[in-house]
Order: C-alpha cells, then structure tokens, then sequence
C-alpha cells in the first residue's frame, strides 16, 4: 500500500536517488563528537580519473631528457609487473617529458609549465611525490582510491564522512558528487560514491548540469508545491501507522528521505544558479567557468556548495589515460584543470574558509617513465604505472609551501617517504578529527573500515 501511494505521486523516485541525508542527521552522525579536534570541516576532492603523467606536472626528472630513447635499465625496473599494453614491446625506451618545469614558492617545487596557475598557488600546496597503489588497471585503481578496497562494493570515502560525520546543513546533502560533462576515457560508476555495506541514505546524489540539476527532484506537471507538502503529509502519517505495527525504524529514515527532497526542491535550485556571482569570480575561474558542467564551473559550484555546508564534494574529470598522443592530450587536460583548481584554492582563501577545507588533487596512479608505442621527437605516450604518482593536498590543516617524498632519478620507484593510498585515508580522516581505526561498521561480523585491516599511517609530516 506505502508503495503504491509513493509510486501514485512520483515520490518513491526521490526515495530511491536521494538518500544521502536527512534532517534528523543534521545533528550529528555516528561518532557523537570527532575523536580530536578536526582542521578541516569539509573536504571538496578534485580527482583527475585515467591517471594524470608526473612527470609531465610535478615529478622532474632531467635525467630521462639525457637518457632519451635508451631502455629502461632491468636495475631500476627490478622485475616490476607491466600491463599487457607494453608488456610485449621489444624494447621500453626512456621518455623525457617535452614540457619545462620551474621551481616555485618557499620549497622550491620543480612544477611543469603545463600547470602555470598552480604554480602560482605553490605555497597553499603540500606536494605528496610519493604515492604508491597496489592496481595497476583502472577499475581496480579508481576504486581503491574512492572506497579502500580494488573490490567494488565497500562504501566510498564520503559515505563514510556522512556516516561518521552527519551533515551540516538539512536542507542539502552530505556527499555531493560532479563530473565534468563530455569527457570521454576510463567509465566512471556510481558505485564509486556509493555506500557499499552503510545504510544507502549516505550515498553520494550526483548533482548535473542543465534544467534537472538532482533527476526526478521536480515536481511532475500538474502537482504543485502545496500538493506535495499535502501528500507528505498523508504518507508521514501511513509510515507512522505502519511503524507502529512492524515496529520498522527504517520507515523513519524513508520519512527523512522524502522530508530532504522536499527541501532540495528549493536548496538545489539556489545553489546551483551561479548567475549571482560577480563577473570578477568568473574571470578567477577561467572562461569556461560560465558553461555548466565544465571543471571551472564544478570548480566555481563545489565552493558554493563549501559555502553552504556540504560536508564531502567529489569531483571527477576524465581525459587523463594517455597511452599515446601524450604530449597534445596532457596539454588540453591541463588547459581545462590548472586555472579552475588554482581559483579554487584562491576563492576559498579570500573568504576565510581554506583553512578549514581540505582540497586534494590527484588521480588514481602514475605514467611509466618509458615511452608505450614508438617514441618520436614530439609525440609519445605512457603506460599505467602504481610504484609513483603525484597529488597534492591544500587548507584544512596541511602545511603549505611543502613537497613529501622522492623518487629515484629514473621516476621509476619510491626512495623516501612513501605514501600509500591506505595513508593517504588515514590522513584524510585525521584532519577531519577521525581515528581511522575507530570509525568502523560492523559487516559480515567484523568491524570494517575505510582503511581496512592493513597498517596505515597518518601521514604527520604534511600536517601544519
């Protein structure tokens, strides 16, 4: 009968796609209060899928400009597994990158001239040249650095914060999620933003760009706002009937559920419109920061969203996974992503919130130093590469003007200060005021977390 009367009006669909919060979680989330004082009250992730080269942005490595087109030595190499789109080459030349870097900011970070408007930022950055993964494929990747686990089905990193966490702010929800619109390469899957074994109302809504920001939130044609906050109203009543039979406390977080979209029918709409932002705004972000769903305008829309207490925003942009064409293609991707994510860091600093945001960019793995497919005096490409990779975090308590970690001169392997992606959500957790071992949920009789049961290490040394 609940779901014939919910089905009747439309209302299940909202149920169903819009179950990352409620109002009653407002108060709070499942820790009754941080386990430390947190730096950071929201995180918004700029997560740059297919795998951005390092050493085409923050990694220099002259040494691979002196070595062009000599193979790859078996001493650097050390055995490695490769994927079998290089795998079976005869030979696996050493590729220096064609773009210049510079030194920048008080640390003096070597940053490539793809990523100008970052470098003008490096002081707001803590540079992290030392990431390691365990995948070497995308799926499993993307997934390991989005839920913890290469296996599909465990619950992402903002179904986690809104669990812990709650929301700030009733009327929107918890976890936000925007992909930039066109882009093509490695599939992104909701699953990604998903909640795995959590209940399914911290499940990131993936807002779009156009008229139908949030999929089936507006009303159908001939309910107006008044018949719907009446039909509520009828169904509250039937579920509070119905609770009291079955004695079903998830019938509660259904109320919540349909109670959310009730509001996010008006809260979307508001903080979706970017048309009230000055002209001075759009010029920080970039031209493309006025055509909806572009980076620079996710970029522009993710600060709003900060603004208005969302508590984890993820990003995604596709177009990273350049195994040829490397040189033109990472030129166009930088294009699209260095001057949104710079204005960001800007934007955010300029009204006092950077402080207590954290922003990460990053991507799921690294490029090989050595050429897959034919090297030639302007184009080449690189293969997938988990033993290094690059990212940078900035505000909510990360030293700034900082680079951790190093690779060896071949940009091959880790030789100080690894970074491994468990770490990596320590550390994320610990500026948020989380113990990552103490945020758990019992599953499958265990108390599963995001970092799992291996060791993981917050990572002190980025932390201001």
């Amino acid at each position: 009968m609940l779901q014939r009367v919910g089905l009747g009006f439309g209302g299940l669909a909202l149920a169903d796609l819009l179950r990352s919060s409620q109002s009653a979680q407002a108060a709070g989330g499942a820790l009754a209060m941080p386990h430390h004082a947190p730096t950071a009250k929201r995180v918004i992730y700029l997560f740059q899928s297919g795998g951005p080269s390092q050493l085409e942005t923050f990694d220099y490595k002259p040494l691979l400009n002196e070595m062009q087109g000599q193979p790859l030595p078996d001493s650097v190499r050390k055995g490695q597994r490769l994927t079998g789109m290089s795998g079976n080459q005869a030979s696996l030349p050493l590729a220096g990158s064609m773009f210049k870097f510079h030194q920048h900011g008080r640390s003096g970070a070597w940053i490539s001239e793809l990523l100008p408007h970052t470098a003008n930022v490096a002081d707001d950055l803590a540079i992290i040249r030392s990431m390691t993964t365990e995948a070497i494929n995308h799926d499993p990747a993307i997934t390991f650095l989005q839920t913890g686990n290469q296996l599909s089905g465990r619950p992402s990193i903002g179904a986690w914060l809104s669990y812990g966490l709650g929301s700030d702010n009733e009327n929107l929800p918890a976890f936000v999620v925007l992909i930039t619109k066109g882009k093509g390469d490695q599939p992104l899957y909701s699953r990604l933003w998903g909640t795995g074994f959590l209940p399914s109302k911290y499940q990131g809504v993936q807002f779009r760009s156009g008229k139908e920001p949030v999929l089936y939130l507006n009303n159908p044609p001939g309910i107006d706002s008044q018949s719907r906050r009446n039909m509520l109203d009828r169904l509250r009543e039937l579920h509070e009937l119905e609770l009291e039979a079955t004695g079903d406390h998830e019938l509660n977080t259904r109320i919540a559920q349909y109670e959310m979209a009730f509001r996010m029918q008006s809260s979307v709409p508001e903080v979706t419109d970017l048309s009230s932002e000055p002209e001075h705004i759009f010029d920080l972000y970039g031209p493309d920061s006025k055509q909806p769903g572009t980076f620079a305008a996710n970029c522009l829309l993710a600060r709003r969203l900060a603004e208005k207490g969302v508590k984890f925003i993820q990003l995604y942009h596709q177009g990273w996974d350049q195994h040829g064409g490397l040189p033109n293609g990472i030129k166009n991707q930088c294009r699209e992503t260095d001057q949104p994510a710079a204005a960001l860091l800007a934007d955010l600093k300029q009204r006092g919130m950077l402080n207590d945001t954290l922003v990460i960019w990053g991507g799921e793995f690294g490029r090989t130093n050595y050429s897959q497919g034919k090297l030639t005096a302007t184009d080449y490409g690189r293969d997938h590469h988990p033993r290094c990779f690059s990212m940078w975090m900035a505000g909510g308590g990360v030293k700034g003007g900082l680079v951790h970690g190093e690779t060896c001169p071949f940009g091959y392997n880790v030789v100080e200060n690894e970074v491994r992606v468990r770490d990596f959500h320590a550390t994320l957790l610990h500026l948020l005021g989380i113990d990552h071992e103490r945020l758990t949920h019992k599953f499958q009789g265990l108390d599963a977390r995001l970092t799992g049961v291996e060791e993981a290490q917050v990572i002190h040394e980025i932390i201001a």
